[in-house]
């Protein structure tokens, strides 16, 4: 499994994230730590200078697994299940424009977290589903070959698909090959009675992983038993990226040593 950390382009707004200022310096700093990958968390590539940023991932030796797209979410508004139909289709088409992103990265997943949107109070439950699974089809079949990795996110930041077992439910109706589930502890620390036996019922669907402890912070901070998690995930196979997705905390270099120490204590 590779150790892995979120790494944000400038002025994102989400607090969940220990690197996001400048952006050449915080490559530096996970490669300098002896991280294996990074995920980046973009809000639109359509302004990013790609090449520049393909440079800088081969100059210091760092795959990406994974893009993350929520900014879009919290920073403009984009869903899956807006009432308004431009802004689902504005929001289908930066995840597209996402897809062109990690081809150009070689092969990252998408990641569809808060994107995917909300059930609105003016909004049947039924109507923000279909709108969600229309989008995840179009989306999957715009490039079969780039997959989309949704994720559970806890009840207070979304109504809509909380626990890894509605979410596997939700995924077997999209029915595309290509999408299959990120987990995250912080979020299964709030919705899981059993966190390890929802990892194995969900092994088939599991293709990223999130870390960070029951507060926020980085993994050890906290009372989640990753040490069992991580026994599970080599249980089940599991051999991709473990990405840190933390709070800036205490600090942000202090956040960022902390979870490559512990990364290091579990014997990743």
């Amino acid at each position: 499994m590779q150790k892995c950390i979120v790494v944000s382009t400038p002025g994102a707004k989400f607090s969940a994230l220990a690197l996001k200022a400048d952006f050449r310096e915080s490559l530096k700093k996970v490669a300098d730590l002896g991280y294996d990958a990074v995920e980046l968390a973009v809000r639109n590539p359509k302004i990013l200078d790609i090449n520049e940023i393909k440079e800088l991932l081969g100059k210091y030796k760092l795959p990406v697994p994974a893009i993350g797209t929520g900014q879009a979410y919290g920073e403009e508004g984009l869903s899956f299940t807006d009432s308004e139909e431009e802004v689902r289709k504005q929001a289908v088409q930066r995840i597209k424009d996402q897809m062109d992103f990690a081809v150009e990265l070689g092969g990252a997943q998408v990641i569809i977290g808060l994107i995917r949107g909300t059930v609105h109070p003016d909004m049947e439950r039924e109507i923000a589903e279909q709108y969600l699974i229309q989008s995840m089809r179009e989306c999957a079949d715009y490039n079969p070959k780039v997959r989309l990795t949704l994720e559970p996110v806890n009840r207070y930041e979304t109504n809509l698909y909380n626990d890894l077992k509605s979410m596997r439910l939700l995924i077997d109706k999209i029915n595309r090959p290509n999408v299959k589930m990120l987990i995250d502890t912080f979020h299964m620390n709030i919705e899981e009675p059993d966190m390890i036996k929802s990892i194995l019922e969900a092994k088939d669907y599991i293709t990223h992983v999130h870390f960070a402890d029951s507060n926020r912070w980085a993994p050890g901070c906290g009372h989640i038993n990753f040490s069992e998690i991580i026994d599970t995930l080599q249980k089940i196979n599991y051999q991709g990226a473990i990405s840190a997705e933390i709070l800036p905390k205490p600090s942000p270099d202090e956040s960022v040593r902390l979870t490559i120490e512990y990364y290091k204590k579990l014997g990743l």
